[in-house]
């Protein structure tokens, strides 16, 4: 198991939560290792479902509270089948409701009524580039609003339009979108991302209209596939990898069993990776300071 950092050592990193999808409770693992290892930060970046437990954190929810909201919430109710949608709009359902639930959650807040430096990325699907919204950005932007752009799951949820921009998920960026010194200082950055080995579990393709069916499994073996990408050797010292096993980015019906379990599988790897990780990278960081 992992080891307390030294306090000397603390507020030396930005932590990155990449994707993940619906499996949420893998991140909340995560913080409640970091507060656990006395690891502090004073901004965070979250990208696609990693944007959702960011933004918690950065409103000022304690770790207890995320934990309760993540296991007693049902995402089976964001989830649409509006094949009029898909055609107008690129996704099965608007968004809407998830974007309100959110807004309620974080009372409304805007990035510059945050405690905490919150940088949330999306991307562009029309240039490919990452869009991202933060207290210097898009001060007066709402938090819901710019998480709703980054967690639009293609196919599942309708892509949406910002100044000129048309907004999609950020987990399809590539790394280099990631990995910034979004600290402008040097403070190093320690992505975690989320890798799952597939879900198996059925999806019932039979019936007159089977074509929404098909478009879950699409969507499915994509988000899977962006899951297992590999990680860039260049990023490899700052990249955590938490292996979630058969749970898929868009399953909306986890039990509490899977959520204890994805909550289990973040805490140990956190707690078992990030001294190496941390040690690592102040390590760069004092020889690129005495270079």
């Amino acid at each position: 198991m992992g080891q307390k950092i030294p306090k000397s050592e603390s507020n030396s990193l930005v932590p990155i939560f990449a994707g993940g999808g619906t499996r949420l409770p893998a991140h909340i693992g995560i913080l409640a290792a970091l507060n656990e290892m006395n690891i502090k930060f004073d901004r965070i970046v979250g990208v696609s479902g990693g944007s959702i437990i960011s933004s918690f954190y950065a409103s000022g929810k304690s770790l207890d509270d995320i934990r309760k909201i993540a296991l007693s919430t049902d995402f089976e109710q964001f989830k649409g089948f509006s094949l009029l949608s898909l055609l107008r709009n690129g996704g099965l359902c608007s968004g809407d409701k998830f974007e309100t639930w959110l807004d309620q959650q974080l009372d409304g807040a805007r990035f510059d009524d945050l405690p905490l430096d919150l940088h949330v990325v999306a991307t562009d699907v029309k240039s490919g580039k990452p869009v991202v919204f933060d207290r210097r950005h898009t001060p007066m932007v709402k938090v819901s609003t710019a998480v709703r752009y980054s967690m639009s799951i293609p196919l599942i949820f309708a892509f949406k339009p910002y100044e000129k921009h048309l907004m999609v998920d950020g987990s399809i960026l590539s790394e280099d979108a990631l990995h910034r010194d979004w600290a402008e200082d040097g403070t190093p950055v320690v992505c975690f991302r989320l890798r799952g080995d597939g879900d198996e579990k059925p999806i019932d393709t039979s019936g007159l209209f089977p074509v929404v069916n098909y478009v879950l499994l699409l969507i499915r073996a994509f988000m899977t596939t962006i899951s297992r990408e590999y990680v860039n050797d260049k990023f490899w010292h700052s990249t955590v990898v938490v292996n979630t096993g058969n749970t898929s980015p868009v399953d909306f019906q986890l039990s509490q069993e899977d959520k204890l379990r994805l909550f289990r599988a973040g805490y140990n790897t956190a707690m078992d990776v990030v001294p190496a990780k941390i040690l690592r990278s102040s390590n760069v960081k004092g020889f690129m300071a005495s270079a």
